[in-house]
């Protein structure tokens, strides 16, 4: 593998979870030691086939680096090698508590539907947001004209600085990935009051970004656009407390291609790129379970 397509803020870096997200995680687990300290005696399950679950919660993404290339009437030219972040609100009860706001920061949500006790279908959309590292140095190759700006010109691999009057491009309000999985669960622990559980699968879907950019002195431009397509594989652990709650950490990788990318109010002006992405969760949800008691 190319080590220069990688940097610290590249996929392969270990995700560090936020402050919020550690202690939630925290007291769940301390909970769940408890509980099974106190309750050794395996429970009468109930099935899950034919039951919905739904869930929410809250995302942290890594992406590689990106080439972006940009065509317009006067201009069409390829900037190499971007780095992006992702940009996820600091904690705030008054943001992620606040059902008017749960919007804002990136976010999971999902409904599914067990076909058996271990396979499940859904559907869900992944908000990530993408934000396009400025002040840093990349380089540019192709061409632009009559924009108005000092950057007409030819280029073949030019270095360039990536300054605001030449380019701001992000995908913030957002990169979101809609989405159909499926998956499998496997139990893991079963006590009364609760149950620890693996799941992976693997979906794919398509990508409705509202992209935040300007380029060559245009008008910032940020309506939503089916841009293109995404796959993608998830593994997590997740702990079901009475049948009904439970909290479920997952680690999601993928691709994202994105053929068609507004950058303008014109619709001559297009961007187009490609990257991987690691995403981190840990969601929330609830189960409406209609199984029957399954006897031991």
């Amino acid at each position: 593998m190319n080590p220069n397509i990688l940097d610290k803020n590249s996929i392969f870096v270990p995700f560090i979870f936020s402050k919020m997200m550690k202690n939630i995680l925290f007291l769940f687990i301390a909970f769940s030691t408890v509980v099974s300290a106190q309750d050794t005696k395996p429970s009468t399950s109930r099935s899950k086939k034919g039951s919905f679950y739904a869930y929410w919660g809250w995302n942290r993404d890594m992406y590689t680096k990106s080439d972006i290339s940009f065509k317009g009437n006067d201009y069409d030219f390829t900037l190499h090698k971007i780095i992006a972040l992702d940009h996820q609100s600091p904690w705030d009860a008054k943001v992620y508590l606040n059902p008017g706001a749960l919007t804002i920061p990136q976010y999971n949500a999902r409904v599914g539907y067990f076909l058996t006790d271990k396979y499940q279908i859904s559907v869900g959309v992944d908000h990530m947001k993408y934000v396009m590292a400025n002040d840093k140095m990349s380089s540019i190759s192709g061409h632009i004209a009559n924009s108005g700006t000092k950057y007409d010109g030819v280029y073949d691999n030019t270095p360039i600085q990536l300054t605001s009057d030449f380019l701001l491009f992000e995908h913030t309000d957002g990169l979101n990935y809609l989405n159909s999985e499926i998956r499998r669960s496997d139990k893991l622990m079963e006590r009364r009051k609760f149950t620890v559980n693996s799941t992976f699968g693997a979906g794919g879907g398509i990508l409705m970004p509202r992209t935040n950019c300007t380029l060559l002195g245009n008008p910032r431009y940020d309506q939503f656009h089916l841009a293109g397509f995404g796959i993608g594989a998830v593994a997590g652990i997740n702990i079901e407390f009475w049948e009904r709650f439970f909290l479920q950490t997952e680690l999601k990788a993928g691709f994202i291609d994105m053929p068609s990318i507004r950058t303008t109010m014109f619709k001559a002006d297009m961007a187009k790129q490609h990257f991987s992405f690691l995403q981190s969760n840990i969601v929330l949800g609830v189960i409406l379970n209609n199984g029957k008691k399954k006897k031991k």
